[in-house]
């Protein structure tokens, strides 16, 4: 090109980014919420609802609550919380699975992070013809983070720019009140109940509330049981106690993890 111009012009074509392709919302399962846009996750990796063990209240719960929205009726906003390895975020995932065998294309699940950015994330989802419920995973806000807490309790109701109809959030937590808690408050002699009252204002925003506790043996028993029989492998419960007590503790991760080390002694892959 001899034209300076021509050469100038095709230069800032190369220097500027290329604009974002949009997100078709109807096409997936299930997407990642990147700040500036969406990545498309074909498949849903999720386990049967069948196969989550020693949480049925709250199974039966998630799973109805995922199933009302897919089909267009009114649903919750979600809170999870509890133990560690309590199987929560794979309960949402296989929820949204089932719902999406029962309501082909009515629901998708979009994994995002509590950052301003949701506001986007919102906007666009409130033009589209379609339910989606909204995975904030393992939130915990810092004592010193209220900005962050009061753009989600925005987002869960009464702000200007709250969640559309068609979408619902669905978060999980170690801790029930979200916001991180200090003994302090208690003895706070300036409104100490204001102080506790405002940190479990935001776990009150959530129509269904759900807590998670440690595994007893029998539970963890049967998660392996559960599993193991639908691989088809086979163990024996001393085994499986032995490998619990030296990881510390029994949840239904600890029992996946032993279902795993099960299918690699059999040289077999899950």
């Amino acid at each position: 090109m001899s034209d300076p111009l021509e050469r100038i012009a095709a230069a800032l074509e190369r220097l500027a980014p290329a604009r974002p392709v949009p997100t078709d919302w109807l096409a997936h399962p299930a997407y990642v919420w990147t700040g500036t846009g969406a990545r498309a996750v074909d498949p849903l990796e999720a386990p049967a609802l069948a196969l989550i063990k020693g949480v049925d209240a709250q199974k039966a719960a998630v799973a109805e609550n995922v199933l009302r929205l897919a089909s267009g009726a009114a649903a919750h906003d979600m809170l999870l919380w509890g133990s560690r390895g309590m199987g929560k975020s794979a309960m949402i995932r296989a929820a949204v699975r089932a719902a999406q065998e029962a309501y082909p294309g009515g629901i998708a699940l979009i994994q995002a992070s509590p950052d301003e950015s949701l506001t986007l994330l919102l906007g666009e989802l409130r033009k589209t013809d379609r339910r989606f419920l909204i995975l904030l995973d393992d939130l915990g806000f810092d004592a010193g983070d209220a900005g962050s807490a009061r753009r989600l309790r925005s987002w869960l109701e009464g702000g200007v720019e709250a969640r559309p109809t068609n979408v619902r959030l669905a978060v999980t937590s170690n801790r029930r009140a979200i916001v991180e808690r200090h003994m302090a408050e208690q003895d706070d002699p300036i409104n100490p109940r204001d102080v506790v009252d405002d940190r479990l204002a935001l776990a009150d925003r959530f129509g269904l509330s759900l807590g998670f506790h440690a595994c007893s043996q029998d539970d963890y028993l049967a998660i392996i049981h559960g599993y193991a029989a639908h691989y088809g492998l086979s163990f024996a419960e001393d085994d499986a106690l032995t490998w619990s007590r030296q990881r510390g503790g029994r949840s239904g991760r600890v029992a996946w993890q032993y279902v795993n080390e099960l299918a690699g002694r059999a040289g077999r892959n899950l």
